[in-house]
């Protein structure tokens, strides 16, 4: 496995893992906690790691799934977590990153986590409510402590990016992108690359789509995310499909699946960005960490940056709601 450095110094395998589908959001998890324990410790063997939680995926059980999968080579990867919701009666019901707030959660995802400190501390959405300096004053106030080794923003606004990193240095930004989520090129990309922040994509297949494994006869079970978001609706799926389709000719002619492509695109754009495709299959990690051996000619990176904009995107990446809380 490759490896990358994000912000800070802090070394990455260059593909990560995202965990929060083992344990929410894609419908029934095909497994046992055991499997998925088993999956997370397959991950560390094929070179990954770059393991992404947070306390509000289940809400706490992914964090305890990780932790105890990781505790034997605890000292070999790099786990992150989130803050910045406020959870009762077993769910998100709205925003808090109030500095007491977020020492509440520190000292709980230590626990779960079973670690002596969090190495990547992200907050998960920009809390309007909250000054961002104050944010980033508390997080360098446990980095001081030995609580927190670093600090990341998901989904913030290159200004909130840059207020922040002003206080206290922002190791990394985690947002969706993909070869048909192009948001963060215009003004985040360029933020990070003067600031010197790493950035990871989330959602980098898609949801799934950029497999070439979903299309307009695919149910999605109850319970599924993509059940709630725009461009997996019926017709937007019948005219997206085109993109994939392109990707998946382009695949099959470099003798790669279509989601190494997409990676392998991404992989390409800078070299501080480090995807976090999830799963839960070690099929699919072994797929994804080869990723890094697929080469894009010069022409074949160009014709991919145009695609979105050539073929266009029908439907949002999320819906109403949780499109408000972007881009902040």
């Amino acid at each position: 496995m490759h490896t990358r450095t994000l912000g800070q110094g802090l070394r990455v395998s260059a593909i990560g893992l995202g965990c929060m589908g083992m344990s929410q959001s894609y419908g029934p998890n095909p497994g046992s906690r055991d499997d998925m324990i088993g999956v997370l410790r397959a991950a560390v063997d094929l070179g990954v790691t770059f393991f992404d939680t947070a306390e509000v995926y289940g809400p706490y059980v992914n964090e305890e799934l990780v932790g105890e999968a990781l505790e034997p080579v605890r000292d070999e990867v790099v786990v992150a977590t989130k803050f910045g919701w406020k959870i009762q009666g077993g769910r998100s019901v709205g925003l808090d990153s109030r500095p007491e707030q977020i020492r509440a959660v520190a000292e709980a995802s230590l626990t779960r986590l079973r670690t002596e400190a969090l190495d990547l501390f992200y907050q998960h959405r920009v809390d309007p409510e909250v000054p961002i300096e104050d944010v980033a004053g508390t997080v360098g106030e446990l980095v001081a402590e030995g609580k927190v080794r670093h600090f990341g923003l998901s989904e913030a606004s290159a200004a909130t990016i840059r207020a922040a990193h002003a206080v206290f240095p922002v190791t990394a930004v985690q947002s969706e992108y993909s070869l048909w989520t192009r948001d963060p090129e215009a003004e985040v990309l360029p933020t990070l690359a003067e600031l010197g922040i790493g950035f990871v994509p989330f959602s980098p297949l898609g949801k799934g789509f950029l497999t070439g494994t979903v299309d307009t006869s695919t149910s999605f079970a109850e319970g599924d995310i993509r059940r709630t978001v725009p461009r997996f609706e019926a017709d937007n799926l019948a005219h997206n499909r085109a993109l994939v389709e392109h990707v998946s000719r382009l695949a099959a002619a470099k003798d790669a699946t279509p989601g190494q492509v997409a990676l392998a695109w991404l992989l390409a754009q800078h070299p501080f960005i480090v995807p976090i495709p999830g799963t839960r299959r070690v099929s699919r990690i072994e797929e994804n960490t080869a990723a890094t051996t697929v080469a894009l000619s010069a022409d074949e990176h160009a014709d991919l940056d145009a695609l979105a904009a050539r073929i266009g995107v029908a439907g949002e990446r999320y819906n109403a709601q949780h499109l408000e809380l972007v881009g902040r």
